[in-house]
């Protein structure tokens, strides 16, 4: 197994904070905005995004929820190892919010699919942007495109992307995994 840098720590945090800035230009003081991490790993990005908003950006009290999509998927029961669930953490409603979905990675679009499926059981949403760190843009199998994105990658079926997280992994890095 190899595995190639696509992005090293440094170069995680300059996307992070390009990303936030793009989300303060379009939603200003995020009164009417909220981020929701998908389960598991957009979870880490959400946090790290919430953290540079209110800490670097001063806007105060960003709301962050997480989802949890797993039995929303469309190709659940299509494993033979059992499914263990995540929670869902919302406690605020999303009538009439703009909602953020934040994704590590956005490979066939069906992990996005579903959270839209799930997100309808707290509320009407105004409107859903997704937010993803890593953009594998030849993989799709649903018409889905992110409006905002850290870094696109072109792999092939056999490559993998590999996000890696200071909290979880001890390191901040993206890496392309060959088998």
């Amino acid at each position: 197994m190899n595995q190639k840098v696509l992005l090293n720590s440094k170069e995680v945090n300059i996307i992070l904070n390009r990303l936030a800035c793009q989300l303060i230009e379009k939603h200003l003081d995020f009164s009417d905005t909220v981020l929701i991490g998908i389960q598991p790993r957009g979870t880490f990005l959400a946090e790290r995004l919430k953290e540079l908003l209110e800490k670097e950006y001063h806007i105060p009290n960003v709301s962050l929820g997480y989802l949890d999509i797993t039995f929303f998927r469309d190709d659940f029961r299509r494993t033979n190892k059992p499914l263990e669930a995540n929670k869902t953490q919302i406690d605020f409603l999303v009538e009439d919010k703009k909602v953020i979905f934040i994704d590590d990675v956005l490979y066939t679009g069906r992990s996005i699919r579903a959270a839209l499926t799930a997100i309808q059981s707290f509320g009407r949403p105004s409107g859903i942007e997704l937010l993803t760190l890593i953009d594998r843009r030849f993989s799709r199998d649903l018409p889905i495109q992110p409006d905002y994105r850290g870094r696109q990658v072109d792999a092939i079926n056999g490559e993998k992307v590999k996000v890696c997280w200071a909290e979880q992994d001890g390191e901040d890095g993206v890496y392309l995994v060959t088998n």
